[in-house]
């Protein structure tokens, strides 16, 4: 096996939620837009992940890279080593 010298990556899930709502308004988008667009039944999860209580899944994460022109890597924040 081959040894990592590099640390563990993770993310910020306060800056990341607060990079999506930054990313969210400056592109005009309201919550009940994002709701919509990612067919959410309730808006909360967009603002569970706003204040960084949780992360999108992969397929929503997706989505708002396309919607956003973003790749999905900027729109995560990674955590400070």
């Amino acid at each position: 096996m081959r040894s990592i010298s590099m640390a563990y990556p993770t993310i910020d899930l306060a800056a990341t939620g607060a990079h999506i709502r930054q990313l969210r308004l400056e592109q005009g988008y309201s919550v009940q837009d994002l709701q919509a667009y990612l067919g959410l039944e309730h808006p909360q999860a967009i603002y569970h992940w706003q204040h960084g209580r949780n992360l999108p899944s992969v397929d929503n994460l997706y989505a708002l890279s396309k919607l956003w022109g973003v790749p999905m890597d900027k729109i995560i924040v990674e955590q400070a080593p």
